[in-house]
C-alpha cells in the first residue's frame, strides 16, 4: 500500500493518501482547496487515479478540495449521511466501506465535533484509523460550534475509537504539536480530556475552553457546503 501524509501549515489540516499500488487506485481524506495541484502531482508520480475524495466533517478553518478534486480527476465525492453539503457524489453512514483497488475503509460514524464527524478505519495491511477532528493527539476537536455536542464526542471517543485494539495507530486530522500519529492505546492512558475523566467531567471541560472563532469560519463553512467551489 502506499501512505502519504501531508500537513497545510496554515490551518494545521493533515491531509491523507491511501494507494493501492497494483490496482493504480488511491482515495484522499480531508483534502485542502489550495493544494490541489500537490495532490496531482504526486498522484501522477505514483502512477495513481484518484477514485475517492473523502471529507471527515464539514469544514471551519480551510476550504475543502473535494470539488476541484471531482472536476479535475472525476473522483467520487464522499461525506457523511448527516452532512448538510448538497454536492457530495455519495453519502455514508456506519459499516460502509470506501474502496480504492483491492483495499478499503470502513466508516465509523463518531459525531460530537460536528453531527456528521466521520473516523474511517484501516483493517489491512496495518490497523489505522483516521479520526478527522473528534480525537485528536492528546487532545479532541472542539464542540462548541456547527451543531457540536460534548456528550456525542465523549461517547464517540470512548465507546467506539477506545474499543478499537490498542495497537491501532491513530492519524488525526490536525496536528499541532508536531506528532504526526499516536495509538489508541496511547490515547486511552495519555490523553488528558479522557484519561480519568467521566463523561460529566469532559462536557464540563469542554464547555470551559472559551476558544476563539476560526479565523475563516464564515467563508469556510458555505463555501464547504458547496464542495469548496464557487457555485455548489
Amino acid at each position: 500500500m502506499i501512505f502519504r501524509q501531508f500537513l497545510d501549515f496554515t490551518s494545521h489540516t493533515l491531509t491523507y493518501l491511501l494507494g493501492d499500488g497494483q490496482a493504480g487506485e488511491a482515495v484522499l481524506i480531508d483534502p485542502v482547496g489550495s493544494h490541489v495541484a500537490t495532490y496531482r502531482q504526486v498522484l501522477d508520480e505514483l502512477g495513481l487515479r484518484l477514485v475517492q475524495a473523502v471529507d471527515t466533517h464539514t469544514h471551519a478553518d480551510h476550504i475543502t478540495a473535494l470539488g476541484p478534486l471531482r472536476e479535475q480527476t472525476g473522483c467520487t465525492t464522499v461525506m457523511g449521511v448527516r452532512s448538510g453539503a448538497s454536492c457530495v457524489s455519495r453519502r455514508v453512514r456506519e459499516g460502509d466501506r470506501i474502496s480504492f483497488g483491492d483495499l478499503s475503509l470502513q466508516v465509523l460514524e463518531t459525531p460530537g465535533h460536528t453531527p456528521e464527524s466521520l473516523s474511517l478505519v484501516l483493517e489491512t495491511p496495518w490497523r489505522a484509523v483516521f479520526t478527522g477532528d473528534v480525537l485528536l493527539i492528546r487532545g479532541s476537536g472542539r464542540t462548541d460550534f456547527q451543531n457540536g455536542d460534548a456528550g456525542e464526542s465523549w461517547d464517540s471517543v470512548t465507546g467506539k475509537l477506545f474499543s478499537l485494539d490498542g495497537g491501532t495507530v491513530v492519524y488525526p486530522g490536525h496536528d499541532y504539536k508536531g506528532w504526526s500519529c499516536s495509538t489508541i492505546d496511547e490515547e486511552r492512558r495519555c490523553n488528558p480530556r479522557f484519561a480519568g475523566r467521566t463523561r460529566a467531567d469532559y462536557i464540563a471541560l469542554m464547555g470551559a475552553l472559551n476558544l476563539p472563532r476560526p479565523e475563516l469560519m464564515d467563508v469556510a463553512v458555505p463555501a464547504n457546503l458547496g464542495c469548496g467551489l464557487t457555485a455548489g
